[in-house]
């Protein structure tokens, strides 16, 4: 495993319950301004090998970028956590982002 990858997994776990971050702050955290696409690469090979809690993160404009049954599944974690999700999948980033 690469250092870039470590320094995604160290953002996307530092994430607490209860809030979202988006992939491309994920990405600027850990030092790659231009690296959303590599913290979806993370998120999609690695989530359940490191038990990253993949549900917290959501895109730059506050929706769900999961689809069908992955959306619904994480509209109900974080739900869960106490995040409101809007009908149309959507989160206000004001209130419940890091």
């Amino acid at each position: 495993m690469t250092e870039n990858t470590l320094r995604i997994i160290e953002q996307i776990k530092a994430v607490p319950k209860g809030k979202v971050c988006s992939y491309r702050d994920i990405a600027m955290k850990a030092g790659f301004p231009n690296g959303a696409r590599q913290t979806v690469r993370v998120l999609h090979s690695m989530s359940e090998k490191y038990e990253l809690p993949w549900y917290r993160i959501i895109r730059s404009d506050g929706r769900i970028a999961l689809e069908g049954e992955g959306g619904k599944l994480q509209t109900k974690l974080l739900r869960s956590e106490g995040v409101k999700v809007s009908a149309d999948g959507k989160v206000d980033l004001k209130k419940f982002g890091v």
